[in-house]
């Protein structure tokens, strides 16, 4: 005699809770998710206002978008500018926060439910009156949420520019709708599989395909472009003919990935994923015998994601400086203020230096997600075993540390290498190879400053240890919105990208480096020092 498992239907109880869980998430990313709201939904009018400032006539934003658009390099990083008026040019680079948006979600629906799983609490929490599925149902709410509120500020900041209603409406449409596609897709990633890491593996390498065939298709025919959300976005084109069919596929998109999270969801465990973790060796390697070993097994497939992605931002970079000064044309304004930024007479080379501090920005990210290992381990209850043996605390943090501030050298020569041989071949004179080169690498004491603010959150206040991402945002802020918002020194000053060296184009001066990386170390020592401390969470 057999018998069949009937699956149980969702019913009103399957969602008991979500209201509680919904404003527990709230309260946990309290600082976080108000600064990516706010960065997101700010810069875009700031980019408009910048260019409004610095282009007065029709003429020079017509001249802007040809020469933007006769450039492979710079469309297969934005795409391609779709209009010549004022909010057509000024959004053009605010097309990147499509991507910017999608990974804010990412992490935040990860973090509230595959997240939650493997430390035990969805069990702990699940034990009580709360739903099966109320933990996805509140990380999903917030994420749409949040998106919603995004696009909806940044379209009432872009109508206080004076831009149209349609445009406006549109480009805040089509970022809320990035936003949203990916906290789906996300929260299909967290059905797949036991580990945190992997379910952000999975979602992320779902959004850097659709960044690729996004960027391809621009650069090339246009076809692949339409099979990726971040293509059908920019498709919005807002204020220029604003093609309101898209959110058509974004919205079935959206709609979609939610429905097969909650299907794939009913099919597993809590606590397991659907997709079963390989078996590992009957015996462990000579390289997992020490703390450097077990984390270079834990932080490799990370290191080589990051690196392959600098290394092609590098390429595109190269490619992309040797028209700048033909995009930029004769506008005074626009090319002092490349000039002031890049740091040298050189349109091509102040470029230059101003695309490797964007570099620095996304080598930055990796050393803070290297160094949070360690907040993971412990909050997961692995560190404990392993310094319950002959490893010590400091050796056990160093293993993690090397990576969070070697991993960004790799990373960084690569990209370093790759612009500067693309540059080189671009130009045709060998002289600048070393100089593109070295604008990469002097962007490492600052992108150690993160490592250094991460540990030190890690050992000081560990609970506190994820607003290392938090810091990293209002750094960019500063970095991006400082000048044109015309923040006071003293705040500028706080932010560290903007004391690097101004390579390839100005003098290499030792002293701020020398200043960063003391700074660095000295976060990083007493990061240390406090963990060494406190007792283990």
């Amino acid at each position: 005699m057999t018998t069949t498992r009937e699956r149980p239907s969702t019913t009103g109880h399957d969602l008991a809770g979500t209201g509680a869980l919904l404003r527990l998430y709230l309260r946990r990313d309290r600082i976080s998710m108000p600064l990516w709201v706010a960065l997101f939904a700010i810069a875009p009018p700031l980019y408009v206002a910048s260019v409004q400032s610095l282009y007065t006539s029709d003429a020079e934003l017509a001249r802007f978008a040809a020469a933007t658009n006769a450039s492979h390099a710079e469309i297969a990083m934005y795409g391609p500018m779709f209009g010549t008026s004022l909010g057509s040019v000024g959004l053009w680079k605010a097309g990147a926060y499509f991507t910017l948006i999608a990974i804010a979600t990412i992490l935040t629906v990860v973090r509230h439910t595959r997240a939650e799983e493997e430390t035990g609490r969805a069990e702990l929490i699940g034990s009580t009156v709360v739903g099966r599925y109320a933990g996805l149902t509140a990380a999903l709410l917030m994420a749409f949420g949040a998106s919603i509120l995004t696009g909806f500020l940044c379209t009432a900041a872009l109508l206080g520019k004076g831009l149209p209603l349609g445009g406006s409406a549109g480009y805040g449409t089509a970022l809320a709708l990035s936003g949203a596609v990916f906290a789906a897709i996300a929260a299909v990633a967290a059905q797949l599989s036991a580990s945190a890491r992997i379910s952000r593996g999975i979602a992320f390498a779902v959004l850097g395909t659709a960044f690729a065939l996004r960027a391809v298709g621009d650069a090339g025919s246009g076809t692949l472009s339409w099979f990726s959300p971040l293509g059908w976005a920019l498709q919005m084109r807002p204020f220029a003919a604003e093609r309101w069919w898209v959110v058509v596929p974004l919205l079935a998109t959206t709609t979609g990935a939610t429905i097969l999270a909650y299907a794939l969801a009913s099919r597993r465990d809590i606590g397991a994923g659907l997709i079963e973790p390989r078996p590992g060796p009957s015996e462990a390697p000579p390289a997992l015998a020490g703390p450097l070993g077990l984390a270079w097994r834990m932080q490799r497939g990370t290191l080589l994601a990051w690196t392959v992605g600098l290394g092609l931002y590098g390429l595109l970079i190269g490619s992309a400086a040797k028209g700048v000064g033909d995009q930029l044309g004769d506008n005074a304004a626009i090319r002092d203020l490349v000039v002031r930024m890049g740091g040298s007479q050189s349109l091509e080379l102040s470029f230059i230096g101003y695309a490797m501090g964007l570099l620095g920005v996304a080598g930055a990210a990796y050393a803070i997600s290297a160094a949070l290992r360690l907040h993971s381990e412990e909050d997961a209850q692995r560190t404990e075993p392993v310094l319950a043996g002959s490893v010590g605390r400091m050796r056990w943090a160093a293993g993690h540390i090397v990576f969070s501030l070697a991993g960004p050298i790799v990373a960084m020569t690569v990209a370093g290498v790759c612009a500067a041989l693309t540059y080189t071949v671009a130009v045709g004179d060998g002289s600048v190879l070393g100089k593109v080169f070295g604008a990469a690498l002097v962007q490492l004491p600052a992108i150690w400053v993160l490592t250094g603010v991460t540990v030190a959150l890690f050992g000081m206040a560990p609970r506190f240890a994820p607003v290392a991402w938090g810091v990293l945002a209002a750094f960019l802020a500063v970095l991006f919105i400082g000048p044109i918002a015309h923040l006071p020194q003293w705040v500028l000053d706080l932010e560290p990208f903007g004391h690097a060296p101004k390579l390839p184009g100005s003098e290499f001066t030792a002293t701020p480096v020398l200043w960063l990386t003391t700074v660095a170390a000295a976060l990083i020592v007493a990061g240390l020092f406090a963990f060494r401390q406190r007792d283990l969470r």
